[in-house]
């Protein structure tokens, strides 16, 4: 490890002892990528499949369609500077930058989960449905017993898709203060004057992260796909 660093820093005319002080300053900020990507993948996966059930069930139709509408076509650093700025003036909420940026990046992800999940509903077979009524299933299990884990099954790659964009989405928090991946980077790049070696370190832990969750999406997708022959 440390004769790679000292290839690497004579390379790059950084000191060794103080490319590995960069590396360990700037992988701090993983825990806070990953709060963020974990918190945003559970709140969108949940209201993403809310929004999917009522668009296509008829309640609250014109709703659900207009949300989804504003939340795609509005920025998502307008959308966070929303809920971190204005929010707390209007109502009096006290909240920190973590769970702003967890229900923003929730929300945000929800709008386009809920697409995801409407063209994986819509490519099943009407009969499940209609078979459904004919047996006089209530609407809830059905949901949840029939129809979504088959379109789960079906637009997972999707999803996987949407969890490595909300990831690399999280770098936007850096804009406010939160000591991320990307803060750190810039934070480094900063103090020594120097941008691109901070820049390639946030860079190589962005890809590892994908990596990894690509990674286990493939796990994953095989072993739904053995379950299912």
């Amino acid at each position: 490890m440390s004769d790679s660093l000292d290839i690497i820093s004579s390379y790059i005319d950084i000191p060794s002892d103080q490319l590995l002080n960069n590396i360990v300053f700037i992988g701090g900020g993983i825990v806070l990528t990953l709060e963020l990507m974990i918190g945003g993948i559970i709140i969108g996966l949940i209201l993403g499949a809310i929004l999917a059930i009522m668009r296509y069930s008829g309640l609250g139709v014109k709703t659900a369609n207009c949300f989804i509408s504003i939340i795609r076509g509005t920025p998502l650093l307008l959308q966070l500077s929303l809920f971190y700025f204005t929010l707390p003036n209007l109502f009096g909420l006290k909240l920190n930058l973590l769970t702003v940026g967890i229900i923003t990046f929730g929300i945000n992800s929800s709008a386009y989960v809920a697409e995801i999940l409407r063209s994986g509903i819509e490519s099943l077979p009407k009969g499940q449905f209609e078979a459904a009524q004919t047996l006089q299933i209530p609407r809830w299990p059905m949901w949840k017993d029939i129809i979504l884990p088959q379109v789960i099954r079906n637009i997972l790659p999707a999803l996987v898709n949407e969890f490595i964009a909300l990831l690399k989405e999280t770098a936007i928090i850096s804009t406010l203060g939160g000591m991320d991946l990307m803060r750190r980077a810039q934070s480094i790049a900063a103090e020594q004057f120097t941008y691109f070696v901070p820049i390639c370190i946030a860079g190589i832990y962005y890809y590892t992260l994908i990596l990894f969750i690509e990674y286990i999406g493939r796990k994953i997708e095989k072993r739904v796909n053995y379950a299912k022959h």
